[in-house]
């Protein structure tokens, strides 16, 4: 295989791993430990999660950005 497009590859691969780890993660804590849903009213815990939920997405939005910032060499050979 081409250098050019094993980095593509491994870039895409890269980028859909985080993505599933981030989602495997927030959904598991939301669910098992009932943090993203409010019962009777807005607990303390549930606005932590939320913040760690929105603070974890935008860090996940700048690692795939800083992924795919650098050109790929080779790719149109």
């Amino acid at each position: 295989m081409e250098p050019g497009i094993r980095e593509f590859f491994k870039r895409i691969v890269s980028t859909v791993s985080l993505l599933i780890l981030w989602m495997m993660i927030n959904v598991t804590i939301g669910i098992k430990y009932n943090l993203a849903f409010f019962d009777t009213s807005i607990r303390w815990y549930n606005i932590i999660f939320y913040i760690w939920l929105v603070a974890s997405f935008a860090v996940l939005i700048w690692l795939c950005f800083k992924i795919w910032q650098k050109p790929i060499e080779n790719l149109n050979d």
